[in-house]
């Protein structure tokens, strides 16, 4: 008899790698695997045997956090597993206590340190709550995952844990990429190079530093591949630049076609602000999914990704205030035709051992 894991997430796992990755290696290995997840009302929902996704308003607000948490909870009532996966801070209370009432083994997984989200600067009631939640309920977990080294550390320390797990945020290994044609699907002129934003558009992103890229430079467009609260925001911050018909919004792909649009791109951009604790230990999917995507990174100068860059030579690192420097390194990187072809050599390499397949074996041993 397979048995089963339950991960809860509040998000679309269908646009989650992380999630999406968990199911394909669990199910591999001949787990039964069931995922609850909620997406915003205004969005479409891909129904499969796996996930049940729950249709919420869009703006978080006490009603919203009131009927996520009684669609959490009437799921957890009617699905049993043995082992529980709490996929971020906000579901981790709910499947603690079902996991534990149920003596079965719990994960969390800590993909952010959720008490220090640049978002809550401004918001220290929430800030305060969320990390109440997390320092109660973080005991409880049989490990906790984490998405580098550095935030590893930070929670060993900060919560005197023992049971920690670092899983990076790494891609299914794929060789052969099929490519879409950019430069024909939006009209590019052949002669300009694609820059790519990839993920989520919040503040601290670098998503604003990326558009004034575009201003700086004629031969440059902007592809932001995701979806966000900030959307609108930064198309009109691209229309007050003047540069809306360079810079385009492609909205959101499955994990499964999104490589097929990454790799149609020149350059990469990880371009994250260190406003805050966690984006300062910031290592996002993004920065591998490039990699594997065989297209150089630039990204911040920040610890954990100058790290993997430096490591593996795949790309420039820069501190994004430092306006000058920024602008000679993509001078550098749209000119030279022979260190792309270097640092694209070196993607195909770094890939071999950046890939998620490698990565799950430290999870698979847990759940034996």
């Amino acid at each position: 008899m397979k048995k089963k894991i339950l991960i809860a997430y509040l998000g679309n796992p269908d646009f989650d790698t992380r999630i999406k990755n968990l199911c394909y290696s669990f199910s591999k290995n001949n787990f039964q695997i069931s995922v609850v997840g909620f997406e915003s009302e205004n969005r479409s929902i891909t129904k499969n045997e796996t996930s049940t996704v729950y249709k919420l308003q869009r703006k978080p607000s006490v009603k919203f956090y009131l009927k996520f948490f009684f669609n959490l909870f009437n799921y957890l009532r009617k699905h049993k597993a043995d082992y529980y996966f709490a996929e971020d801070i906000y579901t981790l209370g709910l499947v603690c206590v079902f996991a534990k009432s149920r003596g079965k083994k719990l994960f969390y997984n800590s993909r952010e340190l959720y008490p220090f989200l640049a978002g809550l600067r401004n918001r220290k009631y929430i800030q305060f709550l969320i990390a109440l939640i997390e320092k109660v309920f973080i005991k409880f977990p049989d490990f906790v995952l984490t998405t580098g080294e550095m935030d590893a550390d930070f929670l060993i320390k900060h919560y005197s844990l023992k049971n920690v797990i670092v899983l990076r945020n790494l891609p299914l290994y794929i060789n052969e990429i099929k490519k879409h044609n950019l430069h024909e699907l939006l009209k590019i002129p052949e002669d300009s190079k694609i820059f790519l934003y990839q993920g989520v558009l919040l503040d601290g992103r670098g998503i604003r530093f990326a558009i004034e890229i575009v201003k700086e430079f004629e031969n440059i467009h902007l592809v932001i591949l995701g979806d966000g609260e900030k959307k609108i925001h930064f198309q009109e911050f691209a229309e007050s630049l003047r540069v809306e018909s360079r810079v385009h919004f492609l909205g959101s792909f499955s994990q499964d076609e999104l490589i097929n649009y990454t790799s149609a791109c020149d350059i990469g951009l990880a371009l994250i602000e260190n406003i805050s604790m966690s984006y300062y230990y910031a290592l996002p999917g993004k920065l591998f999914e490039y990699i594997m995507a065989e297209i150089p990174v630039i990204c911040s100068d920040l610890p954990q990704m100058k790290k993997i860059v430096r490591q593996f030579n795949v790309g420039r690192f820069t501190n994004i205030d430092d306006k000058e420097n920024l602008m000679k390194i993509i001078k550098e990187l749209i000119t030279n035709n022979g260190l792309n072809i270097v640092l694209r050599d070196n993607c195909k390499l770094a890939k071999k051992e950046l890939n998620w397949e490698k990565e799950f074996e430290k999870l698979l041993e847990k759940v034996q």
